[in-house]
């Protein structure tokens, strides 16, 4: 787990940063190829690559002139802060507020609560 305090991503940040949580390190060219068109410019994905590693996400390993790109966030605990943050801002800080609201939404059903209890129960 990382000591640096972690900061929001914006929504351009999110989408590196989850290409390279699920496929590992990436050299900038290869994270555009991945991309749906219309790929965004070389310059714009270089740019948000050096804004993550000012915030601590991402560092790099250097090959001659190329640099190859890697979280130094896990993504469960970028995944906990972001909730964290939403409850927090959204929720009045209870988890009991964000759970009433998805199951009030029809997003979490009675099986789903049984199941997340489940887990509970088992790690307690």
């Amino acid at each position: 787990m990382s000591t640096k305090k972690l900061t929001k991503l914006t929504k351009a940040e999110e989408e590196v940063m989850q290409y390279l949580w699920t496929n590992g390190p990436s050299t900038v060219s290869r994270l555009i190829e991945s991309m749906e068109d219309p790929k965004p410019p070389h310059s714009t994905i270089s740019s948000i690559i050096r804004i993550l590693e000012t915030k601590g996400f991402v560092d790099h390993n250097t090959y001659g002139r190329t640099h190859e790109y890697f979280s130094i966030v896990d993504k469960k605990e970028y995944s906990r802060f972001s909730v964290k943050k939403l409850v927090a801002n959204y929720f009045e800080g209870s988890m009991n507020e964000l759970v009433s609201f998805l199951v009030n939404e029809n997003d979490l059903s009675l099986k789903d609560l049984e199941e997340i209890n489940k887990k509970f129960k088992k790690e307690s």
